[in-house]
């Protein structure tokens, strides 16, 4: 699948707020960076974590709220 294709539903999965989408990948990425499990299904090993993360949120196995730290 094409990155615009992977792009275009993971804004589908956020509800087309590329804020929120931007937030997500960038913590997603840094918590797979820190050792964190793919969860995207497919082959990852050649990917690069932004491409994993926002994989993830195209296939709908991570959210905003999965990211949001409690205080």
């Amino acid at each position: 699948m094409r990155t615009e294709q992977i792009t275009a539903r993971a804004l589908k999965q956020v509800g087309d707020d590329r804020y929120k989408l931007s937030l997500i990948v960038a913590k997603r990425a840094e918590a797979l960076a820190n050792g964190a499990i793919p969860l995207a299904e497919g082959d990852t090993s050649k990917m690069k974590f932004a491409d994993i993360a926002l994989l993830e949120v195209a296939q709908g196995k991570i959210g905003l709220e999965a990211i949001v730290e409690e205080k």
